[in-house]
């Protein structure tokens, strides 16, 4: 009665909040995702969110439906697991930057779990360089991050322009630039000094955070600007029209791992990462970037 795929877009929608934003996290169109809840709503007979030019907001049966949709995807990929026979076990130590926590990585390995019940993950979220080192001492397999243009370590997933954003599209700052950024190292903290030096613009830092939803708080608030991978962007944020702001560049996803060889269950981890990136990748896609 209730096909997989529509359920999973309808918790989509319920967990980003809107049809455009779940389908970006889908790789869906907005109206693909549109005529998914439409279905489901059909096949249950009831509405499940109530829609008006602003808002969205689940109807009592919509959130009844979250507790059903959740019980019959599980029960699936229960099914599916015992009846694929697959047989992996062990422990994967994957470390992840912040940015791509805000898009599909979450979805995908939930999905990986279904799969794969019998490994075991340990999720590390940090900035790319921090990783990478933790990487380097043995304490994580996989990290899932960034890297320079012209630097070699990694599997390429995508490669993703820089901008600098802000609530507004024209607001435009004097100097010294008020600059809203990760702490050190931070690859996108370490191309947005650099560019700014080149242009011969000054700047001080109004907000450090370690963590995407401070930098994304800090700039709704108007207090600054943030340079930040385009395809990526936190909702709310959009790139800046100032064309005294210098070019930042490019910045590569990768996926990199410990070991030469890896074991079954990181093969089978970095293998539904690679396999699902163009999710992770789409708005940048559709950028043209």
């Amino acid at each position: 009665m209730f096909e997989p795929e529509l359920l999973r877009t309808f918790l989509a929608v319920e967990r980003a909040g809107g049809f455009t934003a779940a389908g970006r996290q889908l790789g869906l169109r907005q109206s693909t995702v549109s005529g998914h809840i439409a279905r489901l709503e059909q096949a249950a007979g009831r509405e499940l969110f109530r829609r008006d030019t602003r808002n969205l907001a689940l109807t009592a049966d919509g959130a009844a439906m979250i507790g059903f949709a959740r019980a019959i995807l599980d029960a699936q990929a229960q099914a599916q697991a015992y009846f694929s026979g697959s047989a992996l076990t062990g422990l994967v130590r994957l470390g992840a930057s912040d940015d791509v926590m805000a898009r599909a990585l979450p979805d995908i390995l939930v999905e990986f779990q279904r799969t794969h019940p019998g490994v075991d993950l340990e999720l590390t979220v940090g900035l790319s360089e921090t990783l990478k080192s933790r990487m380097a001492a043995g304490e994580l397999d996989l990290v899932f991050g960034k890297r320079l243009p012209g630097e070699r370590h990694g599997t390429l997933l995508w490669r993703d322009r820089l901008v600098w954003a802000g609530r507004s599209a024209t607001t435009e700052f004097e100097d010294p630039v008020p600059l809203i950024t990760y702490p050190e190292p931070s690859l996108t903290r370490q191309q947005a000094l650099r560019a700014l030096e080149h242009a011969g613009r000054t700047c001080r830092v109004v907000c450090v955070s370690d963590s995407l939803l401070g930098l994304r708080a800090a700039a709704l608030a108007g207090l600054g600007v943030i340079a930040h991978a385009a395809g990526v962007l936190p909702d709310g944020l959009v790139p800046l029209t100032d064309p005294r702001l210098p070019e930042l560049g490019e910045l590569d996803f990768v996926l990199t791992h410990r070991r030469t060889r890896l074991a079954d269950p990181e093969q089978a981890l970095a293998d539904a990462i690679i396999a699902n990136a163009r999710r992770l990748s789409l708005q940048t896609t559709r950028s043209g970037m």
